[in-house]
């Protein structure tokens, strides 16, 4: 069975690292399945009936975005509220997910500084990822944690060595993966 990816990011044509991401992903079709939800409905109208299919034809979930004002980008909180249905995502007779290996990947614009106790705004990673992990794990699945790359804003002005902190951002990603 192959992992999904459900991608969220709403602007991929900007993005650097979750395009980067997915290139790595995609050099795996025999292990992965890469379903970007802007791409697939760019309209905002989900097919419940279709993604809950594709949920249930992969061992394995991963939710990939951008922090989106300390949180995801809109699409994926409305795909969360129209495709975990109750009687499948969760409640006495919900199967879809139980024991599902789920796990996020995130690309944050502050630093790993930022994003923690003394920083910023003194919340960690872990805290604005708190409803995430406790969706998934209402809903029974096998919540694994999350691979994250920090400091997103600030690789874009010139840097000479993004290419290679890109590279070894995707192949820390698929490592992370392979433990899943």
């Amino acid at each position: 069975m192959k992992t999904l990816f459900i991608v969220t990011h709403p602007n991929m044509d900007t993005s650097i690292v979750n395009k980067r991401w997915i290139e790595e992903l995609r050099k795996y079709p025999e292990k992965y399945t890469v379903h970007e939800l802007y791409k697939a409905y760019p309209d905002g109208k989900i097919d419940v009936e279709k993604e809950q299919q594709l949920v249930e034809a992969h061992d394995k979930l991963v939710l990939q975005f951008p922090l989106y004002w300390w949180s995801s980008p809109p699409l994926l909180k409305q795909w969360f509220d129209e495709v975990f249905t109750h009687g499948w995502a969760y409640g006495s007779k919900a199967k879809a997910l139980i024991n599902k290996k789920t796990a996020l990947a995130v690309t944050a614009g502050g630093t790993e500084h930022d994003l923690s106790v003394e920083g910023t705004l003194g919340k960690t990673l872990e805290q604005y990822l708190v409803p995430f992990e406790t969706t998934l794990s209402y809903c029974k699945t096998n919540y694994r944690s999350f691979f994250v790359f920090y400091g997103a804003e600030h690789y874009l002005a010139d840097n000479s060595d993004l290419p290679l902190i890109l590279d070894r951002s995707a192949q820390g990603y698929v490592e992370f993966l392979d433990k899943m």
